[in-house]
């Protein structure tokens, strides 16, 4: 890589690194350079990026903090100068707390003659804010006058740069560390991309990621990743051509289990997107003894009250859906799809009855042991309940490692909805999602998400290999999110409108 490089999740998938793993990279890669050389280089990128995001900026303001974070803004405040740039650079902190490169870049930034102040000038006032205030080593809120620093960044109405991470996020998990937090348009990661930058509240503060490696990718690769960011290319071995001699039935059934009273729409929604993700027929069996018997708006639908109980044989062979509105009444059905189906996709209502009950979770704990394959698409609460956690709070806490508890408890694939969702499979290499947006946030998008899922698995049964759960599980949600990623409006996506999007994108 030869400086910073946008990242999209049209990119390939990207190795993260948590805050242990960067700091292993850093160290390798300055053991690599001359004196300093690694920091000079940061400043060079992080610099070269700001011409480019501003380039009609003169005015330039960059909150420097005491630690390795500021020495990265003290040397792009050098070039920027060089660049004849009006480039007033605020310090926080005394040089005793200033690391050896920091305090090196302080000095090559005032005998380049760049104007450095202790004070708080207007940063309102410039063209271009650049946060280099706290980095990797932050462990708690920002206090004082980092804080008073960070309201004036983020009262900044024009380009607003955070160095490697905004001030205030944690890298590992992208929570807030306290109160206060950078509100960023771009962040550029230096050396390596944080998981924090792309799940919980790392996307709204961390804006967009620009990433410079600095000529380190050989010294990255040598060091374990945390996750992977999922990425488009994800984006699905089985959806290859179809051939002229293939019929319906080589692209298999889905049959979809929910809907109590009051919640049909819920598993019409389902059986929809797992129609249009490719299945080659799709079997509704709503629970609702007063559910209507065909759907005019998709008479492609299959609709079959008690399905399970009266063909329970269908299971073996199909992709089974379950929970998608299933209140109460899910619990029933159970036993006998944990059973049986092959395939299970688990949602909504089928998570929580299993969450309570024991002997729920025997029966899916021994699927793996009998080799059937297990989804489970929880949203934050579900996930706690089935992690025995005390809230949706101490989930989003620390996503990638919720997912992964409980994808090793029940051996099987989670996919943990929500900003950033996360994708989680024993022995495998945990996925954060890199596509959609707060649109996805309206009722019934997760039902979609569902029924989505069951039809892309349902339709890779023609691929010659079929691809595994935790496979269908990064397409579904790449896919599933890139359909309300072209218009990026204010107004909520509704599930019709993103079946539509769905549809039109395949």
């Amino acid at each position: 890589m030869t400086g910073p490089q946008f990242i999209s999740d049209r990119n390939p998938p990207w190795p993260l690194h948590d805050a242990g793993g960067s700091r292993q990279v850093e160290a390798i890669a300055a053991a690599r350079c001359l004196p300093h050389g690694l920091m000079q280089a940061a400043g060079h990128g992080l610099a070269r990026l700001a011409l480019a995001l501003a380039p009609h900026a003169q005015r330039i303001w960059i909150a420097a903090g005491p630690g390795n974070n500021g020495g990265d803004g003290f040397e792009a405040a050098v070039h920027l100068h060089r660049a004849g740039k009006q480039v007033s650079v605020t310090t926080i902190g005394t040089a005793a707390q200033r690391p050896p490169d920091a305090a090196a870049a302080l000095s090559r930034a005032q005998d380049a003659g760049v104007a450095i102040e202790p004070g708080l000038p207007p940063g309102a006032h410039a063209d271009l804010a650049i946060d280099a205030l706290l980095g990797l080593g932050s462990t708690r809120g920002p206090e004082g006058v980092v804080a008073q620093a960070l309201r004036l960044f983020n009262a900044h109405a024009g380009v607003r740069l955070a160095v490697d991470l905004p001030t205030g996020l944690d890298a590992d998990h992208g929570t807030l560390l306290g109160e206060h937090a950078a509100v960023a348009t771009h962040t550029l990661s230096l050396l390596t991309l944080k998981p924090g930058l792309f799940t919980a509240q790392g996307r709204d503060h961390a804006g967009q990621v620009w990433f410079d490696d600095l000529g380190m990718a050989s010294v990255v690769a040598q060091v374990p990743l945390r996750a992977e960011l999922g990425a488009s290319d994800a984006a699905m071995p089985a959806q290859t051509a179809r051939l002229h001699a293939q019929h319906k039935g080589s692209f298999g059934d889905v049959i979809v289990i929910g809907g109590a009273a009051g919640m049909t729409g819920a598993v019409l929604l389902a059986g929809r997107a797992a129609i249009v993700a490719g299945a080659g027929r799709v079997y509704v069996s709503a629970l609702d003894p007063e559910a209507p018997g065909h759907d005019p708006a998709w008479p492609e639908l299959m609709l079959r009250p008690d399905l399970w109980r009266a063909a329970p044989t269908m299971l073996s062979a199909a992709t089974v859906v379950c929970g998608c509105g299933g209140g109460e009444a899910v619990r029933e059905a159970l036993p006998v799809v944990l059973t049986r189906a092959s395939r299970l996709v688990l949602d909504a209502d089928a998570l929580n009855a299993i969450a309570e009950d024991t002997s729920l979770q025997a029966l899916l704990i021994a699927r793996q042991a009998r080799g059937l394959a297990t989804l489970l698409t929880p949203h934050p609460l579900e996930a706690a309940r089935l992690a025995g956690a005390s809230g949706a709070a101490a989930v989003q806490a620390d996503r990638l490692g919720a997912a992964e508890q409980i994808a090793a408890r029940f051996g099987c694939t989670v996919l943990l909805k929500g900003s950033g969702s996360v994708i989680a499979t024993p022995q495998r290499a945990t996925t954060v999602n890199a596509s959609g947006n707060a649109r996805l946030a309206s009722a019934g998008t997760g039902d979609v998400l569902a029924g989505w899922l069951g039809g892309l698995w349902s339709a890779s049964l023609a691929a010659v290999t079929p691809p595994s759960s935790h496979a269908i599980a990064r397409a579904g949600a790449w896919q599933h999110g890139a359909a309300a990623d072209p218009d990026i409006a204010k107004t909520p996506l509704t599930a019709s409108r993103l079946l539509q999007q769905l549809a039109a994108a395949g």
